[in-house]
């Protein structure tokens, strides 16, 4: 649950919130489905009542929204009635602000309170003192301060943190996540089906695109939905041990039985068609790089049980059309404003340069990586924490001899 001021939306919150969804925390933001009031709206109060934990984001501008402040009303009221028998927990980050002008009123908060109580009737000063009394117990909670610190590195204690706290065990898709929210979307888009055989689908691009990463994502995302679920790291594996032993990891994963026994990969198949015909479980094969792969893991009709999904991986689109594959996605390269975003995130450790200075040469690192989320994380890396003259360097070495990692 994420509750943001006007301030954060569109840069630390935003980050945060595309890292939670990376590692398959169902995220509210607030912003995406309700529109704007006074009143908490019907749709947020089930979303509070149905929220393990709170994220609450204090930024300067946030107490000159109404709406944040009746949302954190509710939210105090909710952890802290004697019935909240889960036991839900509130973290509150204190965005360039300081946790006493939260709990205190004071500095920009002060201001907002001014212009609220001004003409306030009395129904409206009851509401003022509620707000007040939330935010005083919300400054008190442990939480974070974000001031001059790199914001990459908070937000991944934040996702740390939360991950602990929610006792999952998410596959790891890395830091600084740009855009995958439009991703995610997109895929469950496309596994809405009524039908009920195995619905297999195909995410397809160059090397370096993101393809893993969105694969891990979305397994993150829906995997608590199945009987069973497994991620296969396929690429090169086509002898019949390789072959083996994968069947072995994908029975193991999907039955949470470690002592599947197999001798070959024939025997794989009759085993997994055995065990799994009823299931329904989802099944991910990331770099699929030879058809083999494919007719011994995951088969055709009546591997798996009704409404199973099968997500698969490629840069080779041909070997999901020989197999049959029911839908494909496409991945592009990142439009110019999100490679921006991400390559500052690994270059500067936040969504902006760290001065004026970087802009146009950022710019030029952005269009050598025409797009690729990989390039962009290597050059940002490669160049953090480098002078300008070491950037200037750096790009002309590059016009002549390519960087190793992203020729690769």
């Amino acid at each position: 649950m994420q509750v943001i001021g006007e301030d954060t939306r569109k840069n630390f919150t935003d980050h945060l919130y595309n890292t939670l969804v990376a590692y398959g925390i169902r995220t509210f933001r607030d912003d995406e489905q309700l529109q704007k009031g006074d009143d908490i709206k019907s749709g947020l109060s089930t979303a509070i009542q149905d929220s393990n934990l709170f994220l609450i984001i204090f930024s300067e501008n946030y107490a000159t929204s109404k709406w944040c402040l009746n949302e954190l009303v509710k939210i105090i009221e909710c952890t802290t009635a004697a019935d909240d028998q889960d036991n839900r927990s509130v973290i509150p980050v204190f965005y360039h602000v300081q946790p006493r002008d939260v709990g205190h009123q004071s500095g920009s908060f002060q201001d907002a309170f001014l212009n609220h109580e001004k003409d306030a009737d009395q129904e409206k000063k009851e509401l003022i003192a509620k707000w007040r009394i939330a935010l005083e117990k919300a400054a008190k909670l442990s939480g974070y301060h974000v001031d001059n610190q790199y914001e990459a590195e908070i937000i991944k204690k934040i996702r740390e943190v939360i991950v602990t706290r929610l006792n999952r065990k998410p596959l790891y898709v890395g830091d600084n996540i740009v855009g995958m929210d439009f991703h995610l979307e997109q895929l469950k888009s496309m596994m809405k089906t009524e039908r009920d055989d195995v619905y297999m689908v195909g995410i397809c691009g160059i090397g370096g695109i993101g393809k893993t990463t969105m694969a891990m994502a979305i397994y993150n995302d829906i995997s608590s939905q199945f009987d069973g679920s497994s991620f296969l790291r396929v690429e090169g594996e086509t002898s019949n041990r390789g072959l083996l032993k994968l069947q072995k990891k994908l029975l193991r994963d999907t039955l949470k039985d470690q002592s599947i026994k197999i001798q070959d990969p024939s025997e794989g198949i009759n085993e997994i068609k055995k065990t799994l015909c009823s299931k329904r479980v989802l099944i991910v094969l990331d770099d699929v790089d030879e058809i083999e792969q494919l007719n011994n893991l995951v088969g055709k009709d009546g591997w798996y049980g009704t409404k199973s999904i099968v997500i698969i991986t490629t840069k080779d689109k041909s070997l999901l059309n020989h197999h049959g594959v029911d839908q494909f996605y496409d991945v592009k390269e990142l439009n110019h404003e999100e490679a921006i975003e991400l390559f500052n995130w690994w270059a500067f450790k936040q969504n902006i340069p760290r001065s004026e200075d970087f802009k146009d040469l950022s710019d030029c690192v952005v269009k050598y990586a025409k797009g690729l989320p990989l390039a962009l994380k290597v050059l940002g890396g490669f160049l953090y924490d480098k002078s300008i003259d070491e950037w200037k360097s750096a790009l002309k070495k590059l016009e002549k001899i390519p960087h190793m990692k992203v020729q690769n």
